[in-house]
């Protein structure tokens, strides 16, 4: 138990999560934690900063596609189209809660596998609805949980997008560890923990953030503009460039190309004049920057976790007193996959390292293919609602703090963390045992 208490990796982490809650600034909170998980595994200051900046590349194209993506989402309000569009919001929600939530979880679901942008749409689209939310009393923490339900459950269940690209990476490590599973399979394992996510929407919504919150109304605008122009050939072209993004993507499977290629398309055909390119790119650099240097961060945070040997002893560790119980072997993986995702703060790149000492396990103790899928997933999945370094929580935050009234931490990632993990977890063992 020793070797779990002070694994590096656990006292890496729990620093995290202190100085996080403590509201130390992310950043800092995450190269902090870094030295302490390197210097707690026995290597040297030098090393440590020299594997962490050499590990930041691990985050590279992610990074860019944020970049890429915020410029287009910039080109996207340049044009017009963002305004119709959250205008077009306001004037049909009339005051209706349940309205705003049902549409911000269908946009922020169509960002992943209909028009990819991801996070990027956030910052433009839900500053001018703040005003609008300060007026129907809306607890900010509940918009948090549907936008991270519209960004996180398609990605578990829906075969497209960024769904493909995490379906593609469960089924391909399950084969190159020794279990033989169809890219076009997961889904059907898959699909509980998205029911899961949905009892945690439905719990944060009309249980946990129902009663009306006050903010202080000063600082935002969002009246509807009653002059709003109508699609035009600018706005057309935008939604040409959307589509051929996706496309791109889904060709590619290169998000950062696709970006660039609805870039070119929005510039080239005259949808924003060239005088205006490099605003654009500066407005994106801006936009989302600070959450690409995030996520370049806790990549070079992850490099050293793996590099101090601590996540191969802490899940050796945990195997080591596992009993002859499947639901107990799944909860102890699963614990063991929030550990280490809330520290990366991706799922994607989680799944390479859990698969590998993960499925000979599985094997061992008797899972079939289905149990596998779906606790290797969950276990992905586990910790990126909650970690300040997920774009699935830095999104969020990026469009609802605008005037400074939403936390980062007590806001954003103890909300999505209490109702999506344990909500993951629950359903997850659910899963194991109807999958028999």
């Amino acid at each position: 138990m020793s070797e779990i208490i002070f694994n590096p990796v656990i006292l890496s982490i729990v620093c995290l999560f202190i100085l996080c809650l403590l509201r130390v600034n992310v950043l800092l909170s995450i190269i902090i934690s870094t030295i302490i998980g390197g210097l707690t595994s026995g290597m040297h200051i030098t090393e440590i900063m020299n594997t962490f900046i050499s590990g930041m590349g691990g985050n590279s194209e992610t990074a860019l596609s944020y970049i890429l993506l915020g410029a287009f989402a910039a080109a996207m309000n340049h044009t017009g189209l963002t305004d119709i569009v959250s205008d077009g919001i306001i004037k049909f929600v009339n005051g209706k809660k349940r309205i705003l939530f049902t549409i911000l979880i269908l946009i922020s679901m169509a960002s992943q596998n209909i028009i990819p942008i991801h996070i990027a749409f956030i910052p433009i689209l839900i500053p001018p609805l703040l005003h609008t939310m300060n007026v129907m009393k809306i607890d900010r923490r509940a918009i948090s949980c549907v936008l991270a339900f519209g960004l996180k459950m398609p990605y578990i269940v829906i075969p497209a997008g960024f769904g493909l690209i995490f379906q593609n990476l469960i089924a391909e490590n399950m084969v190159q560890n020794g279990m033989m599973m169809a890219k076009t399979d997961v889904w059907k394992s898959t699909w509980i923990l998205g029911l899961g996510m949905f009892f945690g929407l439905l719990v944060a919504l009309f249980i946990s953030y129902k009663k009306p919150r006050e903010y202080n109304d000063d600082v935002v605008s969002g009246e509807v503009n009653e002059t709003s122009e109508k699609l035009n050939y600018k706005h057309y072209i935008t939604i040409l460039a959307a589509l051929v993004t996706f496309g791109v993507q889904i060709i590619t499977h290169s998000l950062p190309l696709g970006a660039l290629c609805g870039l070119g398309i929005i510039f080239s055909l005259g949808a924003v004049k060239h005088s205006k390119m490099d605003k654009l790119m500066d407005e994106g650099i801006y936009m989302m920057g600070y959450v690409a240097f995030i996520m370049l961060v806790a990549s070079g945070f992850a490099t050293v976790l793996k590099s101090t040997g601590g996540i191969e002893t802490f899940v050796n560790s945990a195997i080591s007193i596992l009993p002859e119980s499947q639901i107990i072997t799944a909860l102890i993986m699963l614990f063991a996959g929030l550990i280490i995702t809330m520290g990366i703060g991706t799922s994607f790149g989680t799944i390479p390292i859990l698969a590998v000492v993960f499925i000979p396990v599985f094997l061992k103790m008797g899972f079939n293919i289905q149990q596998t899928a779906v606790v290797l997933a969950a276990a992905a999945a586990l910790g990126d609602a909650g970690s300040p370094a997920s774009d699935t929580t830095l999104g969020p935050t990026a469009g609802l703090n605008v005037d400074g009234q939403h936390n980062h931490i007590w806001d954003t990632c103890v909300p999505t963390f209490l109702h999506y993990n344990l909500s993951l977890i629950l359903f997850a063992l659910i899963g194991v045992m109807i999958f028999r």
